[in-house]
């Protein structure tokens, strides 16, 4: 590519400066990330996002505010299973009504709220109201189980939940009588439980249920002493305050709360939709930094708008509502896509208008982001990696890059953030292109985990790097690659082996009629099974499978 004059004159700069840090020689420390980097800058495995703009230092609700006031006509989001249609400034005002509602209930600055659910408009009201009433949101997994729920609300003292009573055979109503049975006897807003004892309030969507609020007694409650209260409060947020806990998978032990602030979510989405969509797609759940995030708050932030197209997963809907609705953009993880790839009535539709999206959320084959561009006709997917402590996005691709980046990296690194490629075991940090974990510094790391401060130190170092456990590489350009997590390596005769790495050349055909892998790599024993162990969130859990095939094969743990 030809350069600038600019450009040349920042590069001529540059050669003659280096930096010595922490006994690293850096040419060049920052990658400008304003368009995908086509000089290849880096001598060693650390970037510096760059950029022309700065951070955000507003809250979320000044951040809805400026959204109003530039575009208040314009269709914020459309929930077409519920038939709901609304415009910036018409979803302002139910925010305002369901946030001096809470303050009218007695929720306060700081106090958590539990929102247990699936994609509904007013898991999305919520997530506004609280934050302008400076209401910590807790994003409750809609597929938690009795025990898993309990534990939730319980590890961040829950002062009130938000649910439906059912959805599909969830019965959440049900479920939080079985924890808490003083439901029954309690009056709406007067619950004192054993099990749970900061809970006073369940807010109800869907149906009138004893002893609890229903939606719109809360939309009702915020007479005009309510309204000035959350006109005072405004002055009182900080853009540092706590505003969301999003549980992490917990694929091995309990759950954890990563705590995340206005300045974390609200910067991730501005940074994330400055790799530009306008009318999105969004099937991929609320309750995960994926939705909540790279949804509503990008929707905030940009002024884009949203299409749900159902309550929970739906790929033939996907399809319809991506037609219908004429979207020129889609979310979804690579489960999603297989799937919707897979919908037999899938050339029947007109995706035509569709030209980008973001595949995320677990490790993306090759072969499926290729099948997204050959089959669905979408040029522009791209993959974003991140993590929910990380608010999520950290790296992320541009529609325009080739197909090797697009399918075989998860792209550059995003404004204002750092990554460095470590040996796991001795915190060095590895020349380009080696293998090894990739951590994290910048406005996007979490606060903490809730309540939980050996964890917290466990992945966030004293200097404020966050250790993702995820092993990759990266290249002279800053492009990244994931080749798996570290707790899933295998050491066989000396050899480091990442089990995504062999799940991706596998997806090169269907049949696998034929491998050809490393000697080391090729697998010793080879199980046919009906389905796998899952997380709450659908991943694998490979440790598991691990203990399930010794069993299998009678093995020794650890042979």
């Amino acid at each position: 590519n030809s350069l600038s004059t600019e450009q040349h004159r920042m590069m001529s700069l540059c050669k003659g400066f280096k930096w010595k840090h922490q006994g690293w020689n850096m040419a060049e420390l920052g990658i400008h990330v304003d368009s995908p980097p086509t000089i290849p800058t880096l001598t060693t495995s650390y970037a510096h996002g760059t950029s022309s703009t700065t951070l955000l230092h507003y809250t979320v609700g000044e951040t809805l505010q400026r959204a109003v006031e530039r575009w208040p006509d314009r269709e914020a989001m459309a929930f077409l299973e519920q038939g709901v249609r609304k415009t910036f400034a018409e979803f302002q005002q139910d925010v305002d009504k369901a946030s001096a509602g809470l303050l009218a209930l007695g929720l306060t600055k700081g106090d958590r709220l539990g929102m247990w659910g699936p994609n509904t408009y007013e898991w999305i009201v919520f997530q506004f109201a609280t934050a302008k009433a400076g209401i910590i949101l807790v994003s409750v997994n809609p597929a938690y189980q009795l025990q898993e729920a309990e534990y939730a609300l319980r590890k961040v003292g829950c002062k009130a939940i938000v649910c439906h009573s059912q959805f599909k055979t969830q019965k959440y109503c049900d479920m939080l009588r079985q924890i808490c049975p003083e439901i029954e006897s309690s009056s709406p807003g007067g619950i004192k439980s054993a099990r749970l004892p900061d809970l006073r309030s369940v807010i109800v969507l869907d149906s009138l249920q004893p002893g609890m609020f229903h939606f719109d007694d809360v939309m009702q409650a915020g007479s005009s002493q309510y309204v000035q209260q959350l006109q005072d409060l405004q002055k009182k947020l900080s853009c540092d305050d706590p505003i969301n806990i999003q549980f992490t998978s917990g694929t091995t032990g309990a759950p954890k709360g990563a705590t995340l602030s206005h300045f974390n979510i609200v910067n991730n989405a501005y940074t994330v939709g400055k790799r530009p969509h306008t009318r999105v797609c969004l099937p991929v759940p609320l309750y995960h930094c994926f939705g909540s995030v790279g949804g509503g708050m990008c929707m905030a932030v940009h002024g884009i708008s949203l299409v749900f197209p159902s309550a929970g997963y739906d790929g033939k809907a996907n399809l319809a509502a991506m037609e219908s609705e004429r979207c020129t953009f889609v979310y979804g993880t690579p489960t999603m896509y297989v799937d919707m790839i897979n919908q037999p009535d899938l050339a029947k539709h007109d995706l035509s208008s569709v030209h980008t999206g973001i595949m995320a959320g677990s490790p993306c084959p090759p072969e499926v982001v290729k099948q997204v561009i050959s089959v669905m006709g979408i040029k522009g997917i791209t993959i974003g990696y991140g993590t929910t402590e990380n608010s999520p996005v950290t790296f992320c691709a541009n529609p325009g890059d080739n197909m090797e980046r697009k399918s075989e990296t998860v792209g550059f690194i995003m404004d204002h953030l750092e990554a460095k490629i470590v040996n796991p075991t001795t915190g060095q940090m590895l020349p380009l292109g080696e293998m090894g974990e990739i951590m994290i510094r910048g406005y996007c790391v979490m606060l903490g985990y809730w309540a939980d401060q050996d964890k917290t130190n466990e992945c966030i170092t004293e200097s404020g790097w966050y250790k993702t456990g995820d092993i990759g590489s990266m290249d002279a350009y800053g492009y990244c690659k994931i080749d798996g997590r570290i707790k899933d390596m295998i050491i066989r005769g000396g050899e480091n082996i990442y089990p995504a790495e062999i799940e991706q050349f596998l997806h090169t055909h269907p049949k696998i009629k034929e491998a050809q892998i490393s000697h080391f790599k090729i697998p010793r024993y080879v199980l046919f099974v009906t389905s796998y162990p899952l997380t709450i969130t659908g991943k694998i859990q490979k440790h598991k499978l691990r203990t399930e095939a010794e069993k299998l094969l009678g093995l020794e743990k650890g042979k």
